[in-house]
């Protein structure tokens, strides 16, 4: 309970002391050096036809977030065998299983005890498994260093910008069954670029939030239901990075405050559509389509800002995390703090347009031209304006879920042509819906 019963004046001091790393342990930079040596110069010395381009550290010690005694690194390892996407997923589970035969072979060798090897699925069947993963423990010492191995497709490499490789991997997304950010390794260097870039005392933020979903949240996951899991940390460090920029966007802030920021934020999570759009050009027609179509998706998103097919806020559920947030709220941490005034919705760079839809009474549909952000309260003026009815007298339900006034049209996944049902409400409140209402969505 250290955290929650810290001052809010006291935060900085707390990261400082519990939080910074006061440099990349020399034991750990040795074993990532000798891992990529491995990788590059003996890891397919049989196979003269796969080359290493290049092995890039992504992660939190990649992106420069990383928390104390946490040493864990991302090795992404560009392969001149790929050289597509389809490429990638066709022949990558082969890699992974020489990369773990060589691991093995030669682990006398490395001055390290290599530890746990798996090939980690991706619970998708139908999807390839992505990365290695392995534990490399000294033999002088108990200093061990937990590794993900990701072969992956240069997507980059000869392209003059980042559209190029975008606009490649979404038609390979037309044509393929893909789950979000499947090949979002193949942008790391786009990812580490973009959270790199700012201040030591927003990664500070950064890394406090990361310390609380370690020691609160991610205690908690065995209250999941089986077969789902928690939001990634990568979520958490860009809603972190949008706190800080709508919010406050200068170099010295109040900690508490941007804190207090996240996690209000964290509890709206069913509203959060969150985007940038540095590496997307959104001139470019088919790109700026997709994230139309990927901004307009079930919330919360939070889009990658190097892979646009990637929402890293839909593959986790957050009901535990907010649960979190909301008993961190009434900490001493944050007492008395007032947040930064920040919308969940980022509201410039991407039009999503007008969209209509059918709202279903008595049986009949009528169109209606509404905007994804368009709160529920504001259906209702518009349909009490067309139709002789008052909001006393009905609510609305979409696929059999009632409908929030203060909640956004997107946040329930209601997109162009779909069907809003108006069900009537008996004298005395009773709820009945009306004959014929079948929602065919």
């Amino acid at each position: 309970m250290e955290l929650y019963c810290t001052e809010p004046r006291r935060l900085d001091e707390f990261i400082k002391r519990n939080l910074e790393p006061v440099g990349f342990n020399a034991e750990v930079k040795q074993a990532v050096h000798r891992i990529c040596e491995f990788l590059k110069n003996r890891c397919f010395m049989h196979q003269p036809s796969i080359k290493v381009i290049r092995a890039v550290k992504g992660g939190s010690s990649g992106k420069g977030t990383a928390v104390k005694e946490s040493s864990d690194a991302d090795l992404v390892v560009f392969l001149s065998c790929f050289k597509s996407f389809q490429d990638q997923r066709d022949t990558r589970l082969g890699i992974l299983g020489d990369i773990q035969q060589m691991l093995e072979e030669c682990s006398r060798s490395l001055a390290y005890e290599i530890r746990d090897i798996t090939i980690t699925s991706i619970k998708q069947s139908s999807i390839p498994p992505k990365s290695l993963s392995f534990e490399l423990r000294s033999k002088k010492s108990s200093e061990s260093v937990s590794f993900d191995v990701l072969p992956t497709y240069d997507a980059l490499k000869g392209k003059s910008n980042a559209n190029e490789a975008h606009c490649e991997l979404i038609r390979f997304r037309s044509r393929n069954s893909t789950t979000d950010g499947e090949f979002s390794a193949c942008f790391t260097e786009l990812q580490r670029a973009f959270v790199k870039k700012y201040t030591s005392k927003v990664k500070d933020l950064i890394r406090l939030l990361k310390y609380w979903y370690k020691l609160y949240v991610k205690p908690r996951q065995s209250e999941l239901r089986a077969g789902t899991r928690l939001p990634p940390k990568y979520a958490l460090e860009l809603l972190t990075i949008h706190a800080w920029e709508q919010g406050n966007g200068k170099e010295r802030f109040d900690t508490a405050e941007g804190f207090r920021t996240v996690l209000e934020l964290i509890c709206r999570h069913r509203e959060l559509c969150i985007y940038w759009t540095d590496y997307y050009d959104v001139t470019n027609g088919s790109l700026a389509e997709f994230l139309k179509n990927k901004l307009r998706e079930r919330r919360p998103v939070i889009l990658d800002p190097a892979d646009p097919t990637g929402n890293v806020a839909s593959s986790g559920v957050w009901d535990v995390m907010e649960d979190e947030a909301r008993k961190c709220l009434r900490m001493p941490c944050v007492s008395g703090v007032s947040p930064w005034h920040v919308q969940p919705v980022k509201t410039f760079g991407v039009t999503l347009g007008v969209m209509e839809i059918f709202v279903r009474k008595d049986g009949r549909d009528q169109t209606i031209q509404v905007l994804p952000d368009d709160q529920v309260s504001s259906l209702k003026d518009k349909i009490e304006s067309l139709q002789r009815i008052q909001r006393s007298q009905y609510y609305l339900t979409f696929q059999s879920t009632p409908l929030e006034d203060a909640r956004t049209l997107q946040s329930y996944g209601i997109k162009h042509h779909s069907t809003i049902l108006v069900n009537l409400r008996l004298r005395g409140g009773t709820e009945i819906q009306l004959p014929n209402a079948v929602d065919p969505n």
